[in-house]
């Protein structure tokens, strides 16, 4: 299993927005965030980082290859990827349809021996 961390700024003003959208995806819309991510192949996981600079979203992807499902969410054209994508254009400011600019996150550290 590869692992890959990202971290989204939260647009100034938006954090309770972003709130609101996180728990649409752990309530209402639960079954088809869930099956997204199957389809994609990967498990991921978001943590609410708040600093003086702002707040930050940290989301991890797991799975055979996460930053290939990156890829393919982008082109992804089903209702709830366009709901997804949206929202994160207005709490986020960039658009999920466009490549990611730049490269991908580079894992520097690891706990695990070997």
């Amino acid at each position: 299993m590869a692992l890959m961390a990202m971290a989204f700024p939260i647009l100034p003003g938006k954090t309770d927005q972003w709130r609101r959208f996180a728990a649409e995806l752990v309530g209402s819309r639960r079954d088809a965030y869930v099956a997204s991510r199957q389809r994609l192949g990967v498990h991921e996981r978001a943590f609410l980082q708040s600093t003086p600079q702002g707040d930050l979203v940290i989301v991890t992807l797991e799975g055979a290859d996460p930053a290939a499902a990156v890829s393919q969410f982008g082109a992804s054209g089903d209702p709830f990827t366009q709901w997804f994508r949206d929202q994160v254009l207005e709490l986020h400011g960039f658009d999920l349809a466009q490549p990611m600019p730049g490269p991908i996150p580079d894992l520097v550290i690891d706990s695990r021996p070997g």
